[in-house]
């Protein structure tokens, strides 16, 4: 049985269409990065997962059940970026009273101490960091053993350690079984911690795939070098030559054909310390969502 089943998702709003004849499967147990720019329809298609809002058209299916019955019987939570706190209640209290909203849950000390917040339990949830109320949010979320756990920009406000520690919790939930779907504007989580990608344009998924599926999109290569004083129209004559940046004596080069540049630079030049990769993830991201960007689908599950 899929985790997540969309078919042919449509909603619109007015004039505006906000997911267009979105297709998504899948599976138990995965962590699905849910990727695109602003605007793109990331969050109106959560809100129809967790069944604040209902499709125009297509179908919306959490383990075989509607949104409504997955969320009764506690198999879908979400952790959101905004709202949903008391700031006069500490964050045991919190915790304690979204509990007694559940049938059977997990209990509170439990999830205190898998979000990382045991410590400061006794603390008004006002006095919270942004990152302490997202962390509290997790260990809500967590109450009802869900199957599927939806994360909405989940460590916004957390420092570089926070993140870290909150995608080692999320990881070893995953790996009891967890399905986890994520949006995020932190490109290196989802590079980092994702088992696939999912990219949106306009309401529809452009791209679907592994991380190294999502990069390889991205056409062309990076030529990095150290030099003091690269010829710049020089390398903007060279074939397949993109884009060129250059940081201090450090030289970037995106282009379609490394070997003519790199051959340029060991030739013509004094340049040294010369690497050739693949483009990133961010520049996948962008080619791939981009407004006039037409690429191909890749690696969609049916």
């Amino acid at each position: 049985m899929l985790a997540i089943d969309l078919r042919n998702l449509t909603k619109r709003y007015g004039a505006v269409t906000a997911v267009n004849d979105l297709t998504l499967q899948v599976a138990p147990g995965e962590i699905i990065a849910f990727l695109g720019p602003n605007g793109a329809g990331k969050t109106t298609t959560i809100d129809m997962m967790l069944g604040l809002a209902r499709p125009d058209i297509g179908t919306v299916q959490i383990y075989g059940k509607t949104p409504t019955e997955a969320i009764a019987r506690g198999e879908i939570a979400a952790v959101m970026q905004t709202g949903g706190l008391l700031k006069d209640f500490t964050v045991e209290e919190t915790v304690q009273f979204t509990a007694s909203l559940y049938a059977h849950s997990r209990p509170s000390n439990e999830v205190l101490e898998r979000a990382g917040i045991s410590h400061i339990a006794t603390r008004r949830v006002g006095k919270c960091s942004g990152g302490e109320q997202q962390r509290l949010r997790f260990a809500m979320a967590l109450l009802s053993d869900p199957r599927l756990l939806i994360l909405d920009e989940p460590t916004t406000g957390m420092d570089v350690e926070g993140r870290r520690e909150f995608w080692t919790a999320i990881r070893e939930d995953a790996s009891r079984g967890r399905t986890v779907l994520f949006a995020t504007h932190y490109l290196d989580e989802a590079d980092a911690y994702a088992d696939r990608i999912v990219l949106i344009r306009q309401g529809s998924v452009v791209a679907d795939g592994t991380t190294a599926e999502i990069k390889n999109l991205a056409s062309g290569r990076r030529v990095r070098a150290t030099i003091a004083t690269p010829n710049i129209e020089s390398l903007r004559a060279l074939s397949g030559v993109t884009q060129i940046e250059q940081r201090g004596d450090s030289l970037l080069v995106s282009c379609t054909n490394s070997d003519v540049v790199a051959r340029y630079l060991l030739t013509e030049t004094d340049a040294r310390d010369i690497e050739i990769s693949s483009q990133n993830l961010e520049a996948a991201f962008v080619a791939l969502t981009a407004d006039d960007a037409t690429p191909p689908t890749v690696g969609a599950r049916s």
